[in-house]
């Protein structure tokens, strides 16, 4: 007598195991089905108090409105120049020829030569620390720079204010790449770098507001453009210090199994995180030899010329 064998849901499930051990190839959503969420194709175990969407919308709540206004107020401080010499910055200062052109270039001197050991800085001091302190520093120099005598002093101060703020535009996005994966980072730097068009679109309107208080205190102006908006941004950065966020390994606004889940996911997506990895100078050189790196400056040129035009 032959004896039929019974089919069960449990046996079906020992088929499909089978199966995907028979390939070398193992899905955790097979072998463990009521284990909970897993993200995407990473097959990392989300929290079971959460979920990928939850938390994930959690740290763009966290991360990405508090770098856009840090960049926004960067921005605007770095570009308040030209209404400043619209409300008589030139006459006062008596600006003769290509000097005030050349107070523009000088800004853009230690922007750039400063903005890689700005972020060897970065991650040694903890991104809401070096952030907030550069925050504040540019917030001061543009105080100074409402305050200047001369033209050797406005030189100074456009050159002391890039060196303040060479750290916000590469630290911002580094800290981003940092939190997100790959395919998620993009959408991000988008609504990050929008802050910009906000900055254009806003300080011409307060600086005519602010132009209006003219010799308030015996000072012109231009001077109370400067001042104000440098007072803005400092006040804002004392704040920020305690809200900017650092890397997700030390994240305090993330219980201990969110915390392992970020890390893994990032982990999976990108290799090592941050907080593992070291910057050398073989690190710098290889970025020069990706052909995509050239292809996205010609890009930025591009995008920035109308913005500070």
């Amino acid at each position: 007598m032959r004896v039929e064998k019974s089919s069960s849901p449990d046996s079906g499930q020992e088929q499909q195991q089978q199966q995907q051990y028979a390939t070398n190839y193992y899905d955790p959503d097979i072998a463990h089905p009521a284990t909970g969420e897993y993200d995407d194709d990473l097959h990392v175990e989300c929290p079971p108090h959460t979920t990928q969407r939850k938390l994930v919308a959690k740290i763009d709540f966290r991360v990405i409105p508090v770098l856009s206004v840090l960049y926004l107020l960067a921005f605007l401080d770095r570009t308040n120049i030209a209404n400043a010499s619209i409300f008589g910055l030139r006459e006062e200062l008596k600006l003769q020829n290509t000097q005030y052109n050349t107070a523009l270039t000088i800004f853009f001197i230690p922007y750039i030569v400063f903005e890689i050991p700005s972020n060897i800085l970065l991650k040694k001091l903890k991104p809401h620390v070096w952030l907030s302190a550069c925050m504040f520093a540019f917030g001061v120099v543009t105080i100074c720079q409402g305050l200047v005598q001369n033209y050797s002093g406005l030189l100074a101060t456009r050159f002391f204010l890039g060196v303040a703020e060479t750290g916000m535009f590469p630290g911002s996005f580094y800290l981003i790449g940092m939190w997100y994966k790959r395919s998620e980072a993009q959408r991000r730097y988008s609504f990050f770098f929008g802050s910009t068009s906000l900055a254009g679109a806003f300080g011409g309107l307060l600086a005519s507001a602010i132009g209006k208080m003219e010799n308030v205190c015996g000072y012109r102006g231009w001077r109370w453009i400067f001042i104000l908006e440098g007072l803005l941004t400092a006040v804002v950065a004392i704040g920020f210090y305690f809200i900017i966020p650092d890397f997700p390994e030390n994240a305090k606004w993330l219980s201990d199994d969110e915390r392992t889940y970020v890390q893994n996911r990032l982990r999976k997506d990108q290799g090592r995180s941050a907080a593992e990895r070291s910057i050398g100078v073989k690190d710098v050189l290889n970025v020069f030899q990706d052909h995509k790196i050239f292809v996205g400056g010609f890009m930025y040129f591009g995008l920035i010329v109308p913005a500070y035009g």
